[in-house]
């Protein structure tokens, strides 16, 4: 079973029918107290890092995700905010603690480029720094769709999986052991995003 976390800042229907769609069972949830039956965890997120963590700590998300990734080892696959919210620390909207499951920083993007508009909106391409499961079946530098104006830099380069060309580099996913982060929304890149919903699901 895959629990969708529902803590009021995502696109919940458009991911649970993408994750459908690719054969999973999905339970949409806003009870931590679900996490017990989860084999997967999708956390989504479309929003500011303040407003995402500041409704995880209301609904008391928090500790029992942590307990359920760092010590039960269940997959956890964040998406955009969700993504975001993986991080020690996020800039947004003042200084905010994240869920540190990879450490690092959520900083606003930086262009010099007048052509380079922010927010990042739109498809763009994403380049695998080491080959993993998740990109499995999925050509090196396929286009993707993002929509952010932050972007996650980590504290170790060994956790990042793909980086995309825009405002220099930024990191586009992220990984280490059962922890996946994907800046780019999968359910609205078909069909590359729903080859990677599914690695997800069966290869992670």
């Amino acid at each position: 079973m895959v629990l969708l976390i529902d803590y009021g800042m995502g696109n919940i229907g458009s991911i649970r029918r993408a994750l459908e769609e690719c054969g999973a069972d999905v339970c949409v949830s806003n009870s931590p107290d679900d996490l017990k039956n989860a084999e997967r965890i999708v956390l989504p997120g479309v929003g500011s890092f303040a407003d995402g963590i500041k409704n995880l700590k209301k609904y008391c998300w928090i500790e029992r995700i942590r307990q359920e990734v760092l010590e039960n080892r269940i997959p956890i696959l964040g998406i955009c905010l969700g993504m975001q919210l993986l991080a020690t620390h996020g800039q947004e909207n003042g200084n905010n603690e994240g869920l540190d499951l990879i450490q690092g920083d959520v900083v606003r993007m930086v262009s010099t480029d007048a052509n380079e508009r922010i927010p990042h909106i739109g498809w763009n391409n994403v380049f695998r720094k080491h080959e993993h499961p998740l990109f499995e079946n999925i050509q090196d530098g396929t286009d993707f769709y993002f929509v952010h104006s932050y972007h996650f830099i980590p504290e170790r380069n060994a956790d990042i999986l793909a980086v995309t060309p825009y405002c220099g580099s930024f990191v586009s996913a992220i990984y280490r052991n059962n922890i996946l982060g994907v800046q780019f929304h999968p359910e609205k890149s078909i069909p590359m995003g729903f080859q990677l919903l599914k690695n997800f699901l069966y290869k992670i």
